[in-house]
């Protein structure tokens, strides 16, 4: 069947005069004009359907406006969708674009044990001591033997010491001294070392102990090492930590692994020395152990007493804080209540 070529030409002008006219108010139209004209059924794909019939003489004449046709419909849908498409994405404003950003999430703050932690750390630093940190599971060995600890001394019942399974030989370390006695062992004189780290004793808790504490512990061996530099140093380390007027004092006490010992107590920081309910009207705070190190110590970790001397010193990292930031209460330390950290942004060093 042979297709009159000027009934094809009406038919093209007619549907370009409609393309040029084609409006749209929203997206679905655009796809209605797609369909009508360009999908496997419209109107431009019948026409080349059509073509086919087209005399051979007139098929390059009429191609060439078929494909200018589909050419123009398909430049037209796309308009038109872009049109729509723009419209998705802008986005009007209904807040200043100028105005600072709001943090995606808030800063934390270090834990106030941290913080003083750190901040003895960094003063006895200033003197030549170095860090050193050990194992939580001691051997009976390092925490209790070495240490001049005997057989029957009250510190290894069970009431005071979490033991490792029913094994008598592990137990989680009592206090940070078991990392001296690793120090001594494999470190020779000169030794001037620290020692933080979490300690556990089998205690019930309530506002002034608790079963897990932190420490720090110092040591310094060498020889001529006398008490008075022991003196000096915790002297030192006072008025660093709670100002330059603060005084000490020296008592005697008793240690095994020192000989002799003292407790060391300084002036009230909230008082000033004159009397209050925190140093219980004596003007006086206790705040650490310390002592020159007993020779048969020295002995047991292969160190010779008669060569060498030393102090050693330890303390509470919650009793420094809660002197420092005047906390009553030990139990806010492990209860993770983020408003006890936030008072303490201002305070990281």
């Amino acid at each position: 069947m042979r297709i009159n070529p000027r009934d094809m030409l009406e038919k093209i002008n007619a549907l370009l005069e409609e393309l040029e006219q084609l409006t749209a108010q929203k997206k679905e139209e655009v796809e209605e004009y797609r369909i009508r004209f360009l999908s496997k059924k419209g109107a431009i794909t019948a026409l080349f359907d059509d073509f086919k019939a087209v005399p051979n003489d007139l098929k390059r004449e009429m191609g060439q406006k078929l494909n200018h046709l589909r050419d123009i419909a398909q430049t037209k849908i796309n308009t038109l969708k872009e049109q729509f498409e723009g419209n998705e994405t802008q986005v009007s404003p209904t807040f200043d674009l100028s105005a600072p950003a709001l943090p995606v999430f808030q800063m934390g703050a270090r834990h106030p044990l941290s913080i003083v932690k750190n901040e003895i750390i960094s003063i006895f630093s200033k003197i030549g001591f170095t860090i050193s940190e050990g194992r939580e599971i001691e051997d009976d060995w390092h925490n209790f033997s070495a240490l001049n600890t005997p057989e029957n001394h009250p510190a290894r019942d069970m009431q005071d010491t979490f033991y490792v399974s029913l094994n008598p030989e592990l137990v989680l370390r009592t206090q940070t001294s078991s990392v001296q006695v690793h120090i001594m062992e494999n470190q020779k004189p000169p030794i001037r070392t620290l020692s933080p780290g979490r300690v556990y004793r089998n205690e019930a808790i309530s506002a002034r102990a608790h079963c897990q504490f932190h420490q720090v512990e110092g040591l310094f061996i060498d020889e001529k090492v006398s008490f008075a530099d022991l003196k000096q140093t915790l002297l030192y380390f006072a008025k660093e930590m709670f100002g330059e007027e603060t005084k000490i004092r020296l008592r005697p006490s008793y240690f095994p692994f020192t000989e002799p010992s003292a407790e060391m107590d300084i002036s009230c920081t909230l008082c000033k020395g004159a009397g209050c309910n925190v140093c219980k009207h004596t003007g006086w705070v206790e705040i650490l152990g310390c002592g020159m190190v007993d020779p048969q110590v020295l002995e047991n970790c292969g160190i010779d007493s008669a060569k060498y001397k030393g102090f050693a010193f330890g303390m509470g990292i919650e009793r420094i804080t809660m002197l420092k930031y005047q906390m009553k209460d030990l139990r806010l330390f492990f209860e993770n209540d983020v408003r006890v950290i936030k008072q303490f942004t201002a305070a990281e060093k």
